[in-house]
């Protein structure tokens, strides 16, 4: 993991400490923490996934709707609030930096993190704007206080109707279509 080459008992301490002692640098330059941590510019992938240095990382505890998904607004006029989630996150952080705290991995091998931008946690900022749920199967309802504010203001989705992006997706793996998967104008949980 480290590109240390151990190839003789002379000179082996020398090599494993400039190995290293170069890897740490290295990896000190470009923004990754040892402790589990990565900082730096993010790219949106979707509502709920970023990319920092190449990673893939998902917001841990939320779920926000895909980008083929569609909610419908408060005159009953669908929109992709997968996609607004995305760019939404995106103007909001405005090429900040991040850093995020992994805190597993999910089964895409994307690391699960709490990530935030100025001290605020991006999980919670998009929750309290309506623009993802609270999953409490992860979350265990860290962000229930934030989402009740956005459903109580009518923030987001919370506007509107739409379909829990958990369920969006078991509809599409059974073969449904972005259409029929989103919401109805009848289905606000």
């Amino acid at each position: 993991m480290w590109g240390i080459a151990m190839t003789s008992v002379t000179g082996t301490r020398a090599k494993a400490g400039v190995g290293l002692l170069a890897s740490l640098v290295l990896l000190a330059m470009s923004g990754v923490a040892v402790r589990g941590e990565l900082a730096g510019r993010a790219s949106i992938v979707d509502g709920d996934t970023l990319e920092i240095h190449g990673l893939r990382i998902r917001l841990w505890g939320i779920d926000a709707p895909e980008g083929s998904q569609l909610c419908r607004g408060d005159d009953s006029t669908p929109y992709r609030c997968g996609t607004k989630a995305a760019n939404d996150l995106d103007a909001f952080i405005a090429e900040r930096p991040i850093v995020c705290t992994q805190l597993s991995q999910d089964q895409y091998e994307r690391a699960v993190a709490r990530c935030s931008v100025a001290g605020i946690d991006l999980g919670e900022w998009l929750v309290r704007n309506g623009l993802a749920l609270d999953w409490p199967q992860y979350s265990k309802g860290r962000y229930a206080a934030a989402q009740r504010e956005a459903d109580q203001a009518g923030r987001g989705m919370w506007v509107g109707s739409y379909v829990e992006p958990w369920l969006y997706r078991a509809c599409i793996r059974a073969m449904g279509t972005p259409a029929g998967c989103s919401d109805d104008a009848n289905a606000h949980p």
